[in-house]
């Protein structure tokens, strides 16, 4: 890339989970238009999400670890995060960027922690509606933060003065679709399910929504079309539960084309995380959420509470997602579809279409 005399370097840090990076994508996407450099610091889960804009900027991986766990978990952990650190810090010296952003998860605390002990400007941000662990740590020593959500539990009031509101940046590839009008469901007509447990999948989607669906009336059943997301261990079992229903399904542990399916989807069922909830706001689509039960803080819980609370879709506890209870949702919508409708357009209430360059101009300022 050539580089102009305006021209500054920012390194990003995020955890290498879908739910950090894809905002860190988003945020890329926006300052590669405006010809800044950029250095990602993340770990080697990062190889999954090599894509789009982040497969244009130079990458640096370090050591982490997490502090959670057994005693010995623990230790490992902390040395990981120490030896992370020392690997930052020699990195920051050298790049000398003018700004740090971190996106959460267990890498982003060594970059951030380095950055400010070498004075260099520091900005987290947050996605979910609960600050996470590493974020926490890092919210007394940054400059600014940004979060996805009005209303961020688990903040100290000391630290509160430092936020701004940006929403969660979405990619660019979702954000087109704000504009792609929902095809709401026709008088006999197909009804496309998109179901998506998030970068980790969900074994219990493979369990219940097959099982969902065999309940329901063969007129109803037949008109459905699924696209399924899942473990790589359950996809087998999850096609051959389709093929005896005789269901028109695509299954895979992950879509490249995720944005298309989104857009013709009538109904999502999905985990909660951030991304998720944000890019179900920004293209207008309504939700069956189930929250990930062991998700940090019960955050995934609160997520999708934000989301039904601006009627963009239903909560459904795990713990309550059976394959009857969902088989009577999906009849009651297939039958009254002005419900999805409506929520579809309830959902957009939830999302910030600008989020990337609000945070790109936070990120420019300072």
């Amino acid at each position: 890339m050539t580089q102009n005399n305006n021209q500054k370097l920012i390194v990003l840090a995020t955890g290498g989970t879908g739910g950090h990076v894809f905002p860190a994508e988003a945020l890329a996407e926006v300052l590669l238009v405006s010809s800044h450099k950029i250095v990602l610091i993340t770990d080697k889960r990062f190889a999954n999400f090599k894509t789009g804009a982040l497969s244009q900027v130079q990458t640096r991986t370090i050591r982490t670890g997490t502090v959670a766990g057994s005693l010995i978990k623990k230790i490992f952990g902390v040395a990981g995060l120490a030896a992370g650190m020392v690997q930052a810090f020699m990195l920051l010296r050298r790049l000398k960027p003018a700004v740090v952003i971190g996106f959460g998860g267990y890498p982003s605390f060594p970059t951030l922690f380095a950055a400010s002990i070498l004075h260099i400007p520091t900005i987290i941000h947050e996605q979910n509606s609960v600050l996470g662990r590493a974020n926490r740590l890092l919210a007394g020593r940054v400059q600014h933060i940004a979060t996805s959500f009005p209303n961020t539990l688990m903040m100290e009031d000391k630290d509160k003065g430092k936020i701004v509101v940006t929403g969660n940046p979405v990619r660019a590839s979702v954000k087109a679709l704000r504009n792609l009008p929902y095809s709401g469901l026709q008088q006999d007509g197909k009804v496309n399910i998109l179901v998506t447990g998030g970068s980790q999948g969900a074994t219990i989607f493979s369990q219940v929504v097959p099982a969902a669906i065999a309940l329901l009336p063969e007129s109803l059943r037949a008109r459905i079309r699924v696209d399924q997301q899942c473990r790589e261990s359950d996809v087998a079992a999850t096609r051959e539960a389709y093929k005896e229903l005789g269901i028109n399904a695509d299954v895979a542990a992950f879509f490249v084309d995720l944005p298309t399916r989104l857009a013709g989807a009538h109904l999502v069922i999905a985990r909660s995380g951030a991304s998720t909830i944000f890019e179900l706001a920004v293209s207008g689509r309504p939700a069956i959420l189930v929250p990930l039960p062991t998700s940090m803080d019960n955050h995934q819980y609160y997520n999708a509470n934000a989301f039904e609370d601006v009627g963009g879709g239903w909560v459904m506890n795990q713990n309550g997602f059976t394959a009857q209870s969902l088989a009577a949702r999906l009849e009651a919508f297939i039958t009254a579809p002005d419900t999805l409708t409506k929520a579809a357009e309830n959902a957009k209430k939830l999302g910030a279409e600008n989020s990337a360059q609000k945070l790109a101009e936070m990120v420019l300022k300072v």
